[in-house]
């Protein structure tokens, strides 16, 4: 498929009418509107928190999920509901093609929001493209504002293409462009504010994210930097900060702060889990099906949809497993000895 020709003229999407179906909503009662899909585990960065340093066994090419599967799943599970996908990694923006699975999935009926979250190093030349196929949201990885702290962090050059990426989203009038930071003591916990400073002039949401533990991040709880710490870091530093109103299925706490343009959030997946109000689940590159983050079960689409299973077999795997995720993940020190995916296989 030409993307310079197909993605200027999006085609009609589909009149296909379908009835919403109980596929979604778990035995809580909790309705999954949100699916997250990863594309790829390669990526071009090697962050420490996400990949061990003797790196990953990445899954043979051949047993990764092909654009037309991808395409096909997300379809039942738009037809089933979900308004909001988000393409992840891996890095998703080294897929060759990227440009040609957002025009597809932005064309199913239904999707409202189709968002990617990358590490920006190659985005700001492909991210004009990527919008005019339909990619509506974006979140940049940045964990550091100093280039030597970058290269040390991700072990690899590239900090001012990082930044090169935020202003290129905000010039194609992304608002917010939403920054995601890991914060980690004894790195990057000295940066809080100057992070902050980025919402000052610019549409940009700074995200402070809670560490988390994944196979070969060697975790420790002495490097997590509470969201209560990071909070007051901001609120000694700016006295009009100011609790915005957030979504039921939120991740964050939202807060804006008086004269500046864009908002700081903080996700708090450890200190104060958000699991009541859930509504994402995950389809991993190799089309392995994921509930939780956090939880070690998983179970193939991939292999069904390779043997013939029809769309309603495929919907009777896929819920069956929403019924089976559990009220909440576990405490923050038993998923640190939680055999899990390293968070490159995952996609976040």
């Amino acid at each position: 498929m030409n993307m310079f020709s197909t993605c200027a003229t999006l085609s009609e999407k589909p009149t296909k009418e379908s009835p919403l179906s109980d596929m979604l909503i778990d035995s809580f009662g909790r309705f999954h509107s949100y699916l997250r899909i990863s594309l790829t585990e390669r990526c071009n960065l090697r962050c420490q928190y996400c990949m061990p340093a003797e790196g990953v066994e990445l899954t043979p090419k051949p047993q990764l999920l092909s654009s037309n599967e991808i395409i096909r799943l997300a379809d039942l599970f738009v037809a089933a509901g979900v308004e909001k996908i988000r393409l992840t990694g891996g890095e998703p923006t080294i897929r060759k093609d990227i440009e040609d699975i957002c025009l597809q999935l932005s064309n199913l009926k239904g999707l409202k929001t189709l968002a990617m979250t990358t590490n920006g190093i190659t985005l700001a030349r492909k991210l004009p493209k990527l919008k005019e196929c339909g990619l509506t949201s974006i979140n940049i990885s940045l964990d550091t504002l100093i280039p030597a702290k970058f290269e040390f962090m991700t072990r690899r050059k590239g900090h001012e293409k990082v930044m090169e990426a935020i202003n290129a989203a905000i010039d194609l009038g992304y608002d917010p462009v939403k920054v995601n930071c890991v914060v980690m003591r004894g790195f990057n916990d000295d940066e809080i504010v100057d992070f902050v400073e980025l919402t000052r002039d610019k549409p940009v949401n700074v995200r402070f994210i809670e560490f988390m533990p994944f196979d070969g991040n060697v975790w420790n709880v002495k490097k997590l930097v509470s969201y209560y710490e990071m909070r007051d870091k901001v609120v000694a530093q700016y006295a009009g900060l100011i609790r915005l109103q957030d979504h039921p299925t939120d991740t964050a706490k939202n807060y804006g702060i008086d004269g500046h343009r864009g908002t700081v959030s903080f996700i708090t997946s450890m200190t104060e889990h958000f699991c009541a109000g859930c509504n994402r689940l995950r389809l991993l590159a190799d089309g392995n099906f994921k509930v939780c983050l956090f939880g070690p079960s998983e179970v193939s689409l991939r292999d069904p949809l390779r043997s013939g299973a029809n769309d309603d077999a495929l919907r009777e795997i896929i819920g069956a497993a929403v019924k089976r995720k559990k009220a909440a993940h576990a405490g923050m020190f038993d998923i640190a000895k939680t055999a899990n995916r390293p968070m490159i296989h995952i996609g976040g």
